[in-house]
């Protein structure tokens, strides 16, 4: 543990809550609204690090930035979205402005505090909990009977980029998206974009028009669906008047229908839903454009994510001649630019690494169990959102093919219903435990790399905790299943032992 921990001299003490919600983001924000709904009795504060609410729509700043995950199903079940389908961070975070006053969220919320240690006791069946106060300097000390990890999945602080041979013999300027400089001067500037990702498909068309040219240069192609910036179930709806509530609730569902036959489709059908969106890039930018190199991926659809690309914004400055793609190996940077594998070399007065972020796993915290180091890899996971060993401690971890928020939602309410359990049972505790029967079941990774494998989730796979092969034991990614799963969920069978 920190030094500051061992002398109580240097420690403000911070209080007691019956729940600490680490991160105030999308998923800490939801939490709250559970809290005030389902277990009202219960005192509960949201610390975060940042100077603001939002998480990931407050701290990245780079041009263009919006989601990549339409709105009906990122938004919040209980609270309607009527906007556009994909939004920009800007009309995000006036949606959450608006739930924050709406559900009085706003009173539980503590800013520019960097959780750092947490100790459990199971004497005392509490959290020790140790922050720094980012504004004052202080060390303070919170103490709570649970933890509810909503501080995302990746380190804020700084984005991944590789080190590439001679990067630092180049003249230019380096930036990564995640740590955008917000006086970063690109007007008729080359710019170069290495990535292909929903960053670089976000960054480059917001940048075109501005720079001199920009290339997005990408070592492998990747699937992108583009359609128009419109949902017409929604606008049939609300032609007719029908209340917010309800167009929410069915444009969700339709969204949902969707989504899960294209998933399903990737499963079953993978060769035509790969025509199929390689036909719509194809549609946008043109039968002239060189599609079999830079937009027929090798991966299975759905092995990672699929941008959407609103009105096709990325494939029309293609089209139209004021962005360039190409698909090649970067052999090394150079004075100018970067040389690439093929001998070209592409020169550029900015160059902008889209390319990843670095996962952490429960927000990089310093967990101890009654004296004892936590290693989140030597543990089983309960859900995908509990470990084996570690009491009165849930993580929200989303959905990489479904929207983040749909797994928020979920988690919450099992938490809440755990929360009453615990209540009815007059238990403090709750720990997940392997019951006899299953202690020789496999451990299998986090996440199947034939089912999902982006790179920075590969580079993480060994610090992360690991799965069975059961329920309720198994982290399938699957909303479809899970939404079903997670309302029945016995909280009796034997997995939770509660004392």
């Amino acid at each position: 543990m920190n030094v500051a921990v061992k002398d109580a001299a240097m420690v403000v003490d911070a209080g007691y809550f019956d729940v600490l919600v680490i991160g105030a983001g999308i998923s800490g924000i939801d939490a709250a609204h559970y809290m005030q709904t389902e277990c009202p009795e219960k005192s509960f504060t949201l610390l975060e690090t940042q100077d603001s609410f939002g998480g990931t729509w407050n701290t990245h700043k780079y041009p263009g930035i919006r989601s990549d995950s339409d709105l009906f199903t990122f938004g919040y079940k209980w609270k309607p979205w009527v906007g556009a389908p994909i939004a920009t961070a800007e009309e995000i975070l006036k949606y959450l402005d608006e739930v924050l006053d709406e559900e009085d969220i706003r009173r539980h919320i503590q800013y520019q505090i960097k959780v750092t240690d947490a100790s459990w006791s199971s004497e005392t069946k509490l959290w020790t909990v140790y922050a720094d106060n980012l504004a004052s300097g202080e060390r303070l000390r919170f103490t709570t009977n649970f933890m509810w990890m909503c501080q995302g999945y990746y380190r804020h602080a700084k984005g991944y980029t590789p080190e590439w041979e001679g990067m630092d013999d180049y003249e230019g300027e380096i930036v990564h998206p995640q740590t955008w400089p917000e006086d970063l001067d690109y007007k008729d500037k080359h710019v170069l974009v290495i990535g292909s990702g929903a960053t670089a498909a976000t960054v480059v068309p917001a940048m075109a028009a501005d720079c001199k040219h920009i290339t997005m240069l990408q070592r492998s192609p990747t699937f992108f669906i583009p359609a128009p910036n419109r949902n017409e179930t929604a606008e049939m709806l609300r032609e007719l008047d029908v209340p917010d509530e309800w167009t929410h609730e069915i444009v969700r569902r339709k969204v949902l229908f969707d989504q899960q036959e294209i998933t399903r489709r990737s499963f079953e059908e993978p060769e035509g839903l790969r025509s199929e969106l390689i036909g719509a890039a194809k549609e946008y930018l043109g039968e002239d454009f060189d599609i079999a190199t830079h937009f027929t991926p090798s991966y299975r659809p759905w092995q990672q994510r699929i941008a959407f690309l609103p009105d096709g914004d990325l494939f029309q400055g293609l089209r139209q001649g004021q962005a360039t793609v190409v698909t090649d190996q970067i052999e090394r940077f150079t004075k100018k630019g970067v040389l690439l594998k093929s001998g070209d070399e592409i020169s550029a007065d900015i160059i902008v690494t889209a390319t990843g972020f670095n996962l952490c796993v429960l927000g990089d915290i310093n967990f101890v169990v009654d004296d004892k180091e936590v290693d989140f890899a030597d543990t089983v996971t309960y859900r995908g959102m509990m470990f084996t060993g570690v009491p009165n401690l849930a993580w929200v971890f989303g959905y990489f093919r479904a929207s983040w928020t749909l797994r928020a939602d979920l988690i919450a309410e099992l938490v809440c219903r755990m929360f009453n359990k615990m209540d009815e049972q007059g238990a403090q505790m709750v720990m997940p435990t392997l019951r006899p029967e299953e202690h020789n079941m496999p451990r299998l990774p986090w996440i199947d790399p034939d089912n999902f494998n982006p790179g920075y989730l590969m580079r993480s796979l060994h610090e992360m905790p690991k799965q069975g092969d059961r329920e309720p034991w198994i982290f399938t990614q699957d909303y479809w299943s899970e939404k079903d799963e997670f309302p029945a969920a016995d909280l009796d069978d034997g997995t939770l032992i509660y004392t």
